[in-house]
């Protein structure tokens, strides 16, 4: 198991390098001829023999996968895992931490993310929470608990989240029970680039007859319920809008979900941080770009596309 407390550490595709005895890190997408022709879930995933020290066997009580949309973001994630982890262990929460990396060369795609590490953890998990790397709770009467039946518990309210505070918010932090993850159909795949996936869950939400839910009696409110890491000068978030993403994207999605995500897991990495255990998921993600060309703005995907047909 590497160990990122003293930086040994290698991405597949995404490799670290030195300067002055100090380990920079990369996480580099793939270069276009890493693509080849991507099946439909672990049946692409050759590392069958990691996956049992990766999933702790079933045990009484419930166990939380969370899942962490990731690309590009080791500064944040340092932070995070140790945070999360003792805020976790105060509250006796059995869980795990799957960093899921996006290796390929399209846009980011969170909620595909989202739909790939619950195909790997549900066998085990229960419910997930659907995490992003840069919010961490500070709250500890913000309870991780198992959601009930109505619904998704979502953590990161918008009475409580540092940014966005529109009463549809779902996002920053989402809990999840396997059952209705799967009723559901996962999250859409067809949000490539920053934003909107999660108005498109809230919709998928209310249409499956579950309501959400939220922390109740929290003291605290929008400026000390969480840190919010992310440095928006440092990493500008992908906004642009092309082809006619914006209208498409502005819809509800009937089409795609968890069935059919399209994905290969390259690699999957036990590591640690300052001692705390995680999984990272090395995820090569697929785009169709006769149904969502935006997936890449520059229009290399599109035009190699019509090449090779």
């Amino acid at each position: 198991m590497a160990n990122i407390s003293t930086i040994n550490w290698l991405f597949v595709c995404g490799l670290s390098f030195c300067l002055g005895g100090i380990a920079v890190l990369s996480f580099m997408p793939l270069s276009s001829d890493c693509i080849c022709p991507l099946k439909n879930p672990l049946s692409s995933f050759s590392g069958g023999e990691q996956l049992s020290k990766n999933i702790i066997s079933p045990q009484s009580g419930h166990k939380m996968a969370i899942l962490v949309p990731f690309r590009d973001r080791f500064e944040e994630l340092l932070q995070f895992v140790p945070h999360l982890t003792k805020f976790l262990r105060k509250q006796g929460v059995e869980h795990h931490i799957f960093v899921l990396n996006q290796v390929d060369r399209f846009r980011f795609n969170r909620a595909s993310l989202i739909n790939v590490g619950f195909h790997f953890t549900s066998d085990v998990y229960d419910y997930i929470a659907m995490h992003d790397v840069d919010l961490l709770p500070l709250n500890q009467d913000l309870l991780y608990e198992y959601p009930s039946s109505l619904g998704p518990l979502h953590i990161a309210g918008p009475k409580l989240h540092p940014k966005y505070h529109y009463d549809n918010f779902v996002g920053g932090i989402l809990l999840v029970r396997r059952e209705h993850f799967t009723q559901m159909n996962g999250m859409s795949n067809q949000y490539w680039g920053w934003g909107l996936e999660d108005d498109e869950f809230f919709v998928r939400i209310r249409d499956a007859g579950l309501q959400v839910t939220r922390p109740q009696n929290i003291k605290t409110g929008v400026n000390d319920t969480f840190r919010h890491i992310h440095n928006r000068h440092h990493r500008k978030r992908d906004t642009q809008k092309c082809f006619n993403q914006k209208e498409m994207t502005r819809k509800r999605d009937h089409n795609t979900g968890l069935n059919n995500v399209n994905y290969k897991i390259l690699k999957v990495h036990d590591m640690s941080i300052d001692g705390i255990n995680i999984t990272v998921l090395n995820i090569l993600l697929d785009c169709d770009v006769n149904k969502t060309p935006w997936c890449d703005c520059s229009g290399t995907a599109a035009a190699a596309s019509v090449v090779q047909t």
